[in-house]
């Protein structure tokens, strides 16, 4: 589960100091991302909530599948190795069989992020949250169009509250953060329908 925040360039980082417990912000931890997303022609995988993607780069580097969104607003994220350049894995090929074949899968977006993660730990050193500053370069493979902005992620961690009250008083601490410093909600639901103009 995440929130995700359009932000201008010069906007500075918010004070997590006031979140629900977190004790402490950990070091920039910079990340260079490199993502190909693939979908058929007429985009079934997207219309059906669906995104594939090859990511270089970052701890989860690998093939990813990202499911239609929740009604509590979260998705299952699926992940395998990045094997061979070129040879998508099986278990995409079984995950989407209902979908799509992978044989008509094609390249309709690159991706390319520069991004600083910050892990934000509890008293024990357990991650609560993780916040990302995502600075993105994305081209529309389909149209041609390059796209560039900034935006931030606040994403739950291991260490997350197991209640919904107390996940729900994280949240609105986060947004409470992110506006004080003038960040806004995301125009767009992701970076892939962002690069894709919706």
């Amino acid at each position: 589960m995440e929130l995700k925040f359009d932000v201008d360039d010069p906007t500075p980082l918010p004070d997590w100091s006031t979140l629900p417990g977190v004790a402490r912000v950990g070091e920039p931890e910079p990340r260079d991302l490199d993502a190909q997303y693939f979908d058929t022609d007429d985009l079934s995988l997207a219309h059906a909530g669906y995104a594939v993607r090859r990511r270089t780069g970052g701890p989860d580097e690998g093939w990813h599948i990202k499911g239609p969104r929740r009604a509590d607003g979260g998705r299952v994220e699926l992940h395998w190795p990045l094997g061979p350049a070129g040879e998508i894995p099986q278990g995409i090929a079984d995950a989407i069989s209902s979908l799509a074949s992978v044989t008509s899968l094609t390249p309709i977006a690159r991706i390319r992020n520069s991004r600083t993660a910050y892990a934000l730990q509890d008293a024990a050193g357990g991650v609560v949250a993780e916040f990302v500053d995502d600075r993105v370069s994305a081209n529309d493979e389909r149209a041609g169009v390059e796209r560039a902005w900034r935006e931030w992620e606040f994403e739950l961690g291991p260490a997350a509250p197991a209640w919904l009250e107390e996940r729900q008083a994280l949240f609105a601490a986060a947004e409470k953060a992110v506006h004080a410093v003038g960040g806004r909600p995301a125009a767009s639901d992701s970076k892939l329908a962002r690069t894709l103009g919706h």
